[in-house]
């Protein structure tokens, strides 16, 4: 747990930054706002790598008339009065889309917006026009109505939801402290200046410094989950001096004020001071404060209860900040719907001026066009989008309900059939394609080097150091033994891990990285136990003696992505030995340590064999040099500009020059469950595999051959360390030779390669099967993610786990987060949640196929359906001589999408061209799904011509064999329409469910029951002569069997490819 020093001995954690190789999140908006704040100082501003040149997004036009709010620092007396806490926003949580007035409005703008419901609009209120009118008003607004009615009441639904939980987090009681002691008041009438008091896991509602805690350390927990998705607790520090105070109510009588920065995103980085008037000696105490000082909106107050003074409410608190709306996304057959649906209607346009200019155009010929496009208006269905989104929703269901992938949450339903259209995974390493559960694999010391199998010699060892003297014989054993324990002490101390005791005695402990709790826990194997830590002391246990050894913490110096490294000033309570301890990657620490002739190597060593590697020295420091640094230190830390920067400045001057290198220690991070066998199914499937990582090449290069991310004889050519875009050229030119090869980059040269010479990078690198990208920003993730959908147009998958891969995951056509040891926030933030890498294998490969292909066989029926009815509207119209006059009115029309053919329709949904096995078994069957043909322009033309030949042969043989009976024509044709579509449903059904054999009887049943009821349509007396149901029968065949027998031919002829594996 980070701290650093106070002239008053107060430590104080200055982060939280995940301690790991891997850089940590990156917002990049937040990392902007902040650039753009005069009042953040420089150091404080994220380090962004140069990013490739994008097309500038185009405003919109209210856009340009909005002026972008400017925050400021505000300064709050703690004594602050009405008058002063109305200047600031109220702390009402709003989520709500929308409020009673705009509701409606808005909904609809948005719903017209959609070319489907705005072409039905028109057709609806031309029924208004009396030259115009067809047939009855509610059968062309009955359907609007109701697709509106049904996406309204899901709009309003979701909306009532969200203003539920607003009113439920408004309403929630808190304690405020007055004079007349604590009142109750909501949440919602908190307001800046506010002294609240806070119980264990209550949620914090707003913003707040940290005054007092019941916590005699002065030092409290918070949970951050609800913020950044970390599952590790946070130290939080009271201020001092009032923590020192009597009571709580002591506080009412404290004078003075809080100065606050700007408000802004970075929930990791608070600047500020609070000012207390000492009353003895009528001076100004002034003290800094950090982000260690604060309590966010939304974190959970986890030990003791606290006293919090509210800096910024409702809209300026960090949690609304960063709540951002990432852009929708829109599934790949969504846009091709779209188009579809364009065609349709240039279709229906045509079809119209084709009919009025047989005519000869006729008197008022525009007029007669405008009514067949109303007469074909079917034609474009108006019940695609309800039938897509429904089936998207059973997906989604059968996705979540699958037992082999439990746990898996789909948090976008509008994108599974995305899941069978994917060529390019881009997946991170840490934590997915590895467990991100650590082990102390290897201890190296120079001269000496243990490994798993030689650990029981470091307990030898450090027994014998922490022994009796005389026990210490021969001189080298002694000095064996005292370096041991140097580096096993040093592991033990320099960290910021927690001890937590549960009843039963036992120890777990609380850290943000894994690979820091793997180290601590290695140390107790070895027989020194970290037994307790607070603010001020660390306690360690000689397992060997039972010796407690006692340390007061000085300084604490955070990991960041930055330093790459963290230290600890510690004082030994024993002997008052002064050592500041550091660990960090050996890239940074190899010039801080003495010199040596073997670090370099051993780093290489260990990164080959997949361990992740940091190195551990020390510096012994006096007592002068100690105070110089504290007073050094201290005049940084109150700075308000340049803060950090001049605190680390300070830091590299006095104390990071000629560290004694203790050791190197390798840590393993194992591979998680069934990435091996998920890899090569990727492969075989046609995927092509990108690995973006924060580790060093050699470590990403291990873990691609273990993983078999590379095939056995597969070449690796690597990229590093280019300083020219000449250099950087040449090498894009030495891999056109090597197309079947794993590419392997750092960061530096590719981010080269996107400055200089982007075009030809992108190009080269989309052809190769495999690419690692090591040393990866989270920005450069996202930008590789925008770069491959860009260039080559295909779709892109992200898996990740932590958030550093959120940018990356947002920016994907799919994004897919795993519940991992770094937190959920990649899994909330993804359009799938899943528990391992391995689950990936059945989401592509058997519920991305069921989900496309399914959606494309019910998107291909239902403008089948629309067409055929309109063919036989256009030949009706033909043969009385072209009259815009309807065949079918009323019932009919609204019955015919709804109770007699939706429910057989909608049941291909459950549809499955092969079965589980099959498609598991074979994954060479997913790079069909790849290439778009279950729904193209050459199927879209097949069924048009499909429904020309089905409705001109309905309508056409109806008129032939009932010419006697022509007044029944409605009757006849409708009926043998009815039975065409039950019958081509059922030939297309590759897998027969029983909800599908269901479907079928119950709307044949329907159907002979509306006869009954609707005599205006249907004579009983004629439909139930045996002439009648052998003519029905007759037409019904000629409609459907020749395109059976035609199919049948083609089966024969070119079988699909998964004909020959069932």
């Amino acid at each position: 747990m980070p701290f650093s020093n106070r002239t008053d001995g107060r430590k104080h954690r200055t982060s939280d930054s995940i301690h790991s190789d891997e850089d940590p999140l990156l917002d990049e908006e937040a990392a902007l706002n902040l650039i753009d704040s005069p009042t953040t100082p420089s150091s404080e501003i994220p380090s962004r790598q140069p990013k490739v040149e994008k097309k500038k997004k185009a405003t919109s036009f209210f856009a340009r008339f909005q002026s972008k709010k400017v925050y400021k620092p505000r300064t709050i007396s703690l004594q602050a009065g009405d008058k002063e806490k109305k200047k600031y926003p109220a702390n009402v949580i709003i989520n709500q889309k929308y409020n009673v007035f705009t509701f409606i409005p808005i909904v609809l703008f948005e719903q017209f917006a959609i070319f489907f419901n705005m072409y039905f609009l028109l057709v609806a209120l031309s029924q208004f026009v009396p030259a115009l009118k067809i047939g009855y008003i509610l059968t062309y607004f009955g359907p609007l109505c109701f697709v509106l009615l049904i996406t309204i009441s899901k709009e309003a639904l979701d909306d009532y939801h969200r203003y539920k939980r607003d009113k439920e987090a408004n309403s929630q009681l808190y304690r405020r402290l007055t004079s007349s002691g604590l009142q109750s008041i909501p949440s919602s009438k908190i307001r800046v200046g506010d002294l609240i008091h806070i119980m264990k896991d209550q949620r914090i509602p707003a913003d707040m410094i940290l005054l007092r805690t019941t916590e005699e350390s002065g030092a409290s927990f918070i949970r951050t989950d609800q913020l950044d998705g970390e599952t590790d607790w946070k130290l939080r520090l009271a201020i001092p001096h009032l923590q020192k105070l009597h009571s709580d109510n002591d506080l009412l009588d404290v004078k003075g004020h809080v100065y606050a920065d700007a408000p802004h995103k970075d929930i990791h980085n608070f600047v500020g001071t609070i000012s207390i008037m000492d009353h003895a000696t009528g001076s100004e105490r002034i003290e800094p404060l950090g982000v260690e000082n604060t309590m966010w909106t939304n974190t959970v107050l986890a030990s003791g209860s606290a006293i919090g003074f509210v800096i910024y409410t409702g809209k300026e608190t960090r949690a609304v900040m960063n709540t951002n709306h990432p852009k929708t996304k829109v599934g790949l057959i969504d846009k091709e719907i779209n188009q579809l649906a364009k065609i349709l209607f240039i279709v229906t346009l045509a079809l119209s001026v084709i009919m009025v200019g047989f005519n000869g155009f006729r008197g008022v010929w525009y007029i007669y066009v405008f009514r067949f496009l109303i007469l074909f208006s079917s034609i474009i269905p108006i019940g695609l989008r309800v039938n897509l989104d429904m089936g998207k929703t059973v997906y989604s269901r059968q996705i979540e309900h699958d037992q082999e992938i439990m746990g898996t949450i789909v948090r976008t339903s509008t994108l599974p059939e995305e899941l069978g259209r994917v060529e390019y995974l881009l997946t991170d390493k840490t934590g997915t394609l590895t467990q991100n559960d650590m082990e102390l694999k290897k201890l190296h010391m120079g001269t000496m080097s243990y490994s798993l199998d030689t650990m029981d010699e470091i307990q030898t060892h450090l027994a014998t150091a922490f022994g009796p003297q005389d026990l210490l014989t021969a001189k080298g054993r002694r000095n064996i033994s005292v370096r041991v324990r140097d580096i096993v002490q040093a592991l033990a101390l320099c960290h910021n891990v927690t001890p937590v005791v549960d009843i039963d005695g036992n120890i777990t402990y609380q850290a943000s990285s894994p690979d820091e709790v793997a180290i601590v826990k290695w140390t107790e194997h070895m027989g020194l136990t970290l037994v307790n830590r607070d603010v001020n002391t660390i306690q360690l246990r000689v397992d060997a003696t039972g010796e407690i050894l006692s340390f007061d913490v000085l300084n604490i110096f955070p990991f960041t992505s930055e330093t790459k490294r963290m230290g600890i000033i510690v004082r030994n309570k024993q002997t008052q030995e002064i050592v500041f301890y550091e660990k960090g990657a050996d890239a940074v620490m190899a010039r801080i340590v003495q010199y040596n002739d073997w670090l370099d190597e051993e780093c290489d060593n260990m990164a080959r064999e997949g361990l992740r590697t940091l190195v551990v020295a020390k510096k012994s420091l006096s007592e002068e040099s100690y105070q110089d640094f504290t007073n050094k230190f201290h005049e940084a830390e109150v700075s308000l500009h340049d803060r950090n920067m001049l605190k680390q400045s300070v830091v590299e001057s006095l104390l990071e020059s000629n560290l004694e290198l203790l050791g190197l220690t390798g840590v393993e991070d194992k591979l998680q469950d069934g990435v091996k066998n998920t890899l090569e199914q990727m492969r075989n499937a046609g995927l092509k595999v990108w690995m973006l990582t924060g580790d060093k090449i050699e470590t990403a290069t291990c873990i691609a051959i273990s993983s078999k991310l590379v095939s056995r004889n597969q070449g690796i050519h690597t990229i590093s360390k280019l300083k020219t875009a000449m250099e950087a050229i040449d090498e894009i030119d030495n891999l056109r030779t090597k197309t079947d090869n794993c590419l392997v980059i750092d960061g530096e040269s590719l981010q080269l390669c996107l400055d200089n010479c982007i075009d030809e990078f992108i190009e080269m690198v989309t052809m190769l099967p495999v690419v690692v990208c090591c040393r990866c920003s989270p920005t450069q993730k996202a930008d590789i993610t925008r770069l491959i959908k860009e260039y080559t147009k295909k779709r892109v998958l992200c898996i990740g786990d932590g958030g550093n891969d959120v940018s990356m995951i947002q920016a994907a056509d799919v994004g897919v987060g795993i519940v991992g040891k770094e937190g959920k926030q990649a899994s909330l933030a993804a359009d799938f949640s899943i528990t391992q890498f391995s689950h990936l294998t059945k989401l592509l490969l058997w519920h991305g196929r069921n989900s496309y292909k399914r959606s494309a066989k019910l998107s291909q029926f239902v403008i089948h359906r629309g067409l055929i009815i309109s063919v036989m509207q256009a030949v009706f119209s033909a043969l009385f001589y072209f009259a815009p006059i309807a065949l079918y009115q009323g019932m009919l029309i609204v019955g015919y999408a709804t109770l007699y053919t939706n429910a057989p329709v909608f049941s291909l949904v459950l549809d499955q061209d092969v079965s589980e096995e099959i498609a598991m078994m074979y994954p060479e069957l997913y790079k069909d799904l790849t290439k778009g043909r279950s729904l193209s322009y050459r199927t879209f033309f097949t069924w048009l011509l499909i429904s020309v030949y089905q409705g001109g042969a309905i309508m056409i043989l109806s008129i032939i064999l009932f010419e006697d009976e022509f007044i029944h024509i409605v009757a006849i044709s409708f009926t043998a329409l009815i039975f065409n579509e039950l019958l081509m449903v059922a030939l297309e059904i590759n897998t027969w469910h029983k909800f599908m054999i269901l479907a079928e009887i119950i709307t044949v049943l329907i159907y002979f029951g509306s006869m009954w009821l609707l005599p205006t349509y249907f004579d009983m007396k004629f439909i139930l002569t045996s002439r009648f149901v052998w003519k029905v029968a007759v037409i019904t065949a000629v409609s459907s069997c020749p395109l059976y027998i035609v199919k049948m031919i083609k089966r024969r002829i070119a079988p699909p490819s998964y004909t020959k594996l069932t």
